[in-house]
């Protein structure tokens, strides 16, 4: 049968929505035509690069992760660690590059996971779906034969019906549904997250690209994990885990409105300051 989310629509979420869509036009205008922008995209690429690897245990600091995607080499540098942060580098310029396409198949799905994963995982192949049966902590995913079928019926909902919501809640629902699912035997967290911003990119909600979303779940991922388990607890309703995944979405958006009005540069949306450092921004 047809994926079908479960989830309540309260006061709580249409507020927040609300606030987003106010603070994100007002970024989105401030930013159309400042001559940094490729420097805020490369910052964004950068954090949401170095967040996204680290929750899953990569080393790495956000400065090396830096010199990395600027094509500088580290000193002892490991060699897995540098291969995850180059994948998702490529990831995410893929999906930039991808940002307006329309249906995604299961082709899309194993291309972006044979970029991200791509001689780091400790089981099973990069671009192909799991024969094996995996576990996340307590949770059992779906038995391996399931997933094809499952994933058919997750990409027909994202194509479909997710366009009748917010691409916040789109966003949220595919990377929880994702993350249930895990239909790879290795990198479904950086695929997952991958995928959100995907719909962000192609939902028009992030149209300069210069928002490090993952940033906040790195932040803190003890309630990263909580929010994704909570769902289970709660009979697969999805309610608590989208008002959780608008802090990521609203929070690079308050710090910036608060800092700038629509007529002054706007500088990257997760930080106060410009892009090169500077306690204010500047026109460097």
């Amino acid at each position: 049968m047809p994926y079908q989310p479960q989830f309540t629509v309260s006061a709580r979420l249409i507020s927040e929505l609300e606030a987003i869509a106010v603070l994100r036009e007002r970024i989105l205008v401030a930013t159309v035509q400042v001559p940094w922008m490729p420097n805020l995209q490369r910052d964004a690429r950068v954090r949401n690069t170095h967040s996204s690897t680290a929750i899953e245990g990569n080393p790495l600091t956000l400065e090396q992760v830096r010199l990395i995607e600027e094509g500088h080499g580290l000193p002892a540098e490991p060699p897995r660690a540098k291969r995850e942060v180059l994948n998702y580098l490529a990831g995410l310029r893929y999906i930039e590059h991808h940002a307006n396409k329309k249906r995604i198949t299961h082709r899309d799905v194993f291309t972006l996971h044979k970029i991200l994963a791509a001689e780091v995982m400790d089981q099973g192949d990069a671009g192909r779906y799991r024969d094996i049966q995996v576990y996340v902590g307590r949770y059992t995913p779906p038995a391996p034969q399931l997933v094809s079928g499952l994933m058919a019926e997750f990409l027909t909902w994202w194509n479909e019906q997710s366009r009748e919501w917010s691409p916040v809640i789109s966003s949220a629902v595919l990377h929880y549904r994702f993350e249930d699912i895990h239909p790879f035997a290795d990198g479904n967290g950086r695929t997952g997250r991958a995928l959100a911003l995907w719909e962000l990119y192609r939902r028009g909600f992030d149209t300069h690209h210069i928002f490090s979303v993952d940033e906040v779940y790195g932040e803190d991922r003890p309630a990263y994990y909580a929010a994704l388990a909570n769902v289970q607890k709660q009979g697969s309703d999805l309610t608590e885990w989208l008002q959780y995944p608008l802090a990521p979405s609203v929070s690079p958006l308050i710090e910036s409105g608060r800092a700038h009005n629509a007529s002054e540069p706007v500088p990257h949306p997760r930080r106060s300051s410009c892009v090169h450092g500077k306690s204010s921004c500047c026109s460097c």
